[in-house]
């Protein structure tokens, strides 16, 4: 895979300690995610994984380390004010409103771009309708970028798998973020359905310049598409670097790659 141009460091995680009561999720870990590039996070289940994409989007707080976003330390920030600053997440298991169509669910995504208020939206006109029109028209974008117009009108819960993972992947960027985090985007799916969203990922990093964060338990599709990779185990990093030096660290290989998943 030809190595994508990265910018300056985006986010910074400086010695993250997380623990549960006794449990400790993660101890002492330290990676950084640039600019446009694509960062893999690996490792056996129970690694760590998801409860460092839950550190990132603001889920859970680290008892110890720091959090460097955009060249600031963030403090105890939430869900809420995570996404507000551009980070977006699609969960392991689907999270859509079965019974809304694609297209209501991906407007979903919009809520953090809406201005207008609820005066103007009760009498919709003026600025609240400018400003649907133009939260209608980014949605539609997004549909003909996934190639879904076809079931545009379709309540998500009649769709197959892929395109419901799909659909979760058109949500997230209706928020536009600058920093994607994906956990396990190709879980469940089909080799066609492997390929098509690997083939959307690199699509919204390259197209739209977009930060992407994943965790993926499928190696084939980490060593190609990631220009990064960190290796988790029981909440401990075990490396740190470009695929090809991921495939040959013996830590690494010894802990999870010599290991047939």
């Amino acid at each position: 895979m030809a190595q994508r141009q990265s910018g300056d460091v985006i986010l910074d995680l400086q010695k993250i300690s997380l623990h549960f009561g006794g449990v400790k999720a993660l101890t002492d870990i330290s990676f950084d995610v640039r600019e446009h590039e694509i960062r893999a996070i690996i490792g056996p289940n129970g690694a760590g994984k998801s409860s460092m994409l839950n550190v990132i989007n603001g889920v859970y707080h680290p008892q110890e380390g720091t959090i460097v976003f955009r060249g600031k330390p963030r403090h105890e920030m939430d869900t809420y004010q995570a996404a507000k600053a551009g980070i977006a997440r699609t969960f392991q298991n689907i999270a859509l409103f079965k019974g809304m169509s694609v297209l209501d669910n991906i407007m979903t995504g919009r809520n953090l771009k809406i201005r207008s208020n609820f005066l103007l939206d009760a009498i919709y006109w003026g600025p609240a309708q400018r400003e649907e029109i133009e939260h209608r028209r980014k949605v539609e974008e997004i549909i003909d970028f996934l190639e879904i117009q076809h079931i545009r009108k379709t309540p998500v819960g009649r769709l197959p798998y892929g395109f419901q993972k799909r659909v979760e992947l058109g949500r997230a960027l209706a928020a536009e973020p600058s920093i994607l985090l994906l956990d396990e985007p190709m879980a469940g799916m089909n080799v066609e359905e492997k390929q098509d969203m690997c083939r959307f990922i690199l699509d919204v990093n390259d197209q739209f310049g977009t930060t992407i964060v994943l965790i993926e338990h499928d190696m084939g599709v980490v060593m190609d598409i990631s220009d990064r990779v960190v290796v988790l185990d029981y909440g401990k990093k075990i490396g740190d670097g470009t695929p090809d030096e991921i495939r040959n660290n013996q830590d690494v290989i010894n802990a999870y790659l010599g290991v047939a998943h």
